[in-house]
């Protein structure tokens, strides 16, 4: 008790008792500095509806994958965002964790390194291991699944197992360069849970400071209404590097860019780019790289998360709307629009943050 009381006079924050300190903002931008410009998406295969889908032993496509990641490598992406869940590992650990180092393997190949994300507040409250449902036609990701949802997440019996499920994931990879960060808990408090959010997103960190990466963890801050505001406060003082999400246009974007740049670590937007709400690749993502930001905008190959409709406006006929919500290529690798493809190439031709950095 001593020793953690002379710790909060010191600043320094009790998740680090058991194990690493949070980074400070000197070795954030450190490491920051040794990084490419981080650009590319939020992946999943266009052949699957959700996470669990996308790492199950009957539905992993390492051959989609490899080509999707090719299509990505010639746009000049380098980095992805992907989203785990703890039911493929608590089902079937070992092949889990097989098919993630699979994963890992096809992506690097592609120069492309991976965000990994555990845990997630958005969509369906309900999920199984197996067979996972089809889609729901025109209704955007009608199958994507929280983790852990409220069932797991109000047990007390499950605390111990999520621990060790993210203890073994983040053991296993804890230095492997393929893993450029890791992104705890996606949208913390969505869905109305609010503050009922934080004792997970707590633990979470925790977990994280006692295994110790080598790469830094974070948790995206999201939603600034006023019952997000201790979610905000925590996640902004626990994360090595800031993440954050904005689907707003280029004013708003750039204000909350101005905001977050005062906390004086590195910046990655790891959600952008919906086009109904004006958020564009034409207008963000120069924004982005100017100030040295990561940009990871939602979807990238259009197929069963059904993320080219938009959030709350479903087409029951399932035709195609004339402007899609997210994702930029088709099935067959051609672009929804060629502006945005010239775009994305022309800002991704130089790959280095600084100009003076060599490998």
């Amino acid at each position: 008790m001593k020793k953690i009381l002379l710790m909060l006079l010191a600043g320094v924050s009790v998740l680090s008792v058991a194990g690493q300190a949070r980074w400070s903002a000197e070795k954030a931008n450190n490491w920051y500095k040794q990084q490419d410009w981080s650009r590319g998406c939020n992946y999943q295969p266009s052949t699957v509806i959700n996470q669990l889908e996308m790492f199950q032993a009957a539905t992993f496509d390492p051959a989609t994958i490899n080509r999707e990641l090719g299509w990505a490598q010639n746009l000049g992406f380098n980095t992805m965002r992907v989203f785990l869940h703890h039911i493929a590992w608590s089902s079937d650990k070992d092949g889990f964790k097989k098919r993630l180092n699979q994963y890992l393997g096809i992506s690097d190949k592609h120069g492309i390194k991976t965000i990994l994300v555990f845990f997630d507040d958005c969509w369906n409250d309900e999920y199984h291991a197996g067979k996972q449902p089809e889609p729901k036609t025109g209704i955007h990701n009608s199958g994507w699944v929280r983790d852990p949802g409220t069932v797991i997440r109000t047990n007390p019996d499950s605390l111990k197992m999520l621990e060790s499920y993210v203890k073994d994931i983040m053991t296993m990879l804890k230095d492997d360069k393929r893993v450029l960060l890791w992104d705890l808990y996606n949208e913390p408090g969505n869905n109305q849970y609010f503050d009922k959010s934080l004792p997970l997103l707590k633990s979470v960190f925790g977990w994280a400071r006692e295994v110790g990466p080598s790469q830094p963890v974070s948790a995206g801050v999201w939603n600034w209404g006023e019952k997000f505001a201790e979610l905000n406060k925590f996640e902004l003082e626990n994360s090595d590097v800031i993440t954050y999400h904005n689907y707003a246009y280029i004013d708003a974007h750039i204000k909350r860019i101005e905001e977050l740049q005062q906390y004086g670590r590195p910046l990655i937007c790891t959600e952008y780019m919906a086009r109904k709400n004006a958020s564009l690749f034409q207008t963000i993502m120069p924004v982005l790289k100017k100030n040295k930001i990561g940009a990871i905008n939602w979807g990238f190959v259009s197929g069963k998360t059904n993320t080219i409709y938009a959030w709350g406006v479903p087409m029951p006929d399932g035709k195609e709307p004339e402007l899609w919500f997210h994702d930029i290529l088709r099935k067959d690798g051609t672009p929804f629009s060629e502006d945005e493809v010239n775009t994305i190439k022309s800002l991704t031709k130089k790959s280095k943050l600084h100009s003076d950095h060599q490998k």
